[in-house]
């Protein structure tokens, strides 16, 4: 089993947190019954922007369990999970507010991106108040997420600056309790 990164918009499909709760519900059922499971899902706050991460077999499965429950992915990668464990994450043990996305350069491999986020991490208790989560890297080295729990945009740029990393794109993140 594979970890995917699914983006897709969802605002023609859902208004409101109680039509996301149930067209997720909907998801995960297509997903069990396929031997695939949702990890997480992270929405924008104006439901522009929604960010899935599936655990399924391949890449052409998880399209089609997404077109299944009409969400249809504007991009679709292969990711490797840093930061946290899996089984963490699958018990939602974060909670996130901001999601950033960087595009990572051309020349940048796993090998080098790994050891400078380890280097880099420690730089993060220069911003008390944000909480790095975690990150997704695309297996085919194009960008990264990362999650954090912060008080504010400001505050997650502040943190970006410290650990040295640039910011293509700050996503704030919806709420969904």
């Amino acid at each position: 089993m594979s970890l995917f990164l699914v983006e897709a918009s969802l605002q023609d499909i859902v208004k409101t947190k109680e039509q996301l709760t149930k067209k997720v519900e909907e998801l995960e059922v297509k997903l069990k019954n396929n031997e695939s499971s949702l990890i997480e899902l992270q929405v924008s706050t104006d439901f522009t922007r929604s960010f899935f991460i599936i655990e399924a077999i391949d890449e052409q499965s998880t399209l089609e369990h997404l077109n299944d429950v009409g969400i249809i992915a504007n991009l679709v990668k292969e990711v490797r999970l840093v930061g946290d464990e899996l089984d963490n994450v699958k018990a939602n043990k974060d909670k996130v507010n901001y999601l950033v996305e960087w595009n990572l350069p051309e020349d940048l491999t796993m090998e080098k991106y790994l050891e400078r986020k380890k280097q880099n991490s420690v730089y993060y208790d220069e911003v008390p108040e944000v909480s790095f989560a975690r990150t997704y890297v695309c297996e085919d080295m194009t960008k990264c997420l990362c999650f954090y729990d912060a008080p504010d945009e400001t505050a997650v740029t502040r943190a970006r600056e410290a650990v040295k990393a640039p910011i293509d794109e700050i996503t704030e993140i919806l709420d969904k309790e």
